[in-house]
């Protein structure tokens, strides 16, 4: 195995297309905090931004490990799951780097603390016991309806409260009003997830949102969250909650089309990876644009 091959398998295991769900909520956290304080608190922004990436590469290994442990994962599963099978990791390994970036993300934490506020740490604790169970434990989230709740709440809204807290010393309901469009999103990239993985999760035991309600109702309820998100954003707009500069965000909509009408069709997991891959770069995009809103509407 070459040096290339081995750092491409690992960069395959940490599933990079996930990181932006704890990226663009750093930094929209941090934009919004800007109108309650003078400057950046740098040194808290990135220490921020480490952890929250450590955790989401920790939550996407121990749901590596996880997935092998319980048979869920074969040499044929499609997507970037089933490295351990289908690359030849040993097991221990990932579940040992997984606790590693835990413990890291656990010191950055209490570096955070220190210069901010302890009650920091008790929502960055959360956020890591979501991380671990959604797959790990003996009912794990991964397995019940609750995964896309999880995801959006956890991995989106209380990353992006925990930056805007950090800088601004306080949460305000303007800062909650606009990061919940960021929560949605991101729990539509789990509901991608199990979208596609439907039949083989069906096969597993498992009992995901979409086998609740079945594949045509949860590519409505799919749907609905996403143009929610849009919809949202208009409402803050005229209610003067936010500038005109968000609507910037309506620059995804290509995107947010192309990962709806992925959907609409029910095919293999092979066939409906598009449509998960187009929801991951909408969040991603829609996240990344309503970023330049919020720093436009400072400096314009």
């Amino acid at each position: 195995m070459t040096q290339q091959s081995t750092w491409i398998k690992w960069w395959r295991m940490i599933r990079p297309h996930t990181l932006t769900a704890s990226f663009v909520p750093v930094i929209l956290g941090t934009a919004l905090a800007l109108e309650y304080t003078y400057m950046v608190r740098w040194n808290l922004f990135g220490a921020m931004l480490i952890a929250s990436m450590l955790i989401q590469i920790a939550t996407n290994l121990f749901n590596e490990y996880f997935d092998y442990k319980r048979g869920l994962d074969t040499a044929e599963s499609i997507g970037i799951g089933g490295s351990i099978v289908r690359d030849g990791f040993a097991p221990k390994t990932i579940s040992t780097l997984a606790k590693l970036l835990c413990v890291i993300s656990l010191c950055i934490g209490l570096y955070i603390c220190i210069n901010s506020s302890w009650w920091v740490g008790l929502a960055g604790v959360g956020c890591m016991a979501v991380g671990y169970l959604y797959s790990g434990g003996s009912k794990p989230i991964a397995y019940t309806p609750f995964g896309e709740i999880a995801s959006g709440l956890f991995m989106g809204l209380f990353i992006l409260w925990i930056a805007f807290f950090i800088q601004a010393d306080t949460l305000t309901m303007r800062a909650v009003l606009i990061s919940l469009p960021i929560g949605f999103l991101v729990g539509a990239i789990n509901m991608a997830n199990n979208l596609r993985d439907l039949d083989n999760d069906q096969e597993k035991g498992r009992r995901t949102l979409p086998i609740v309600l079945g594949y045509e109702k949860a590519v409505k309820v799919f749907s609905y969250v996403i143009a929610t998100a849009y919809l949202w954003i208009i409402g803050l707009v005229l209610a003067h909650v936010i500038s005109f500069w968000a609507l910037l965000v309506f620059l995804s909509l290509p995107k947010a089309l192309r990962a709806i009408l992925g959907f609409k069709v029910k095919g293999c997991a092979l066939e409906l990876m598009p449509a998960m891959q187009a929801t991951a770069q909408l969040s991603t995009l829609f996240g990344l644009l309503l970023f330049i809103g919020i720093i436009l509407e400072h400096v314009v």
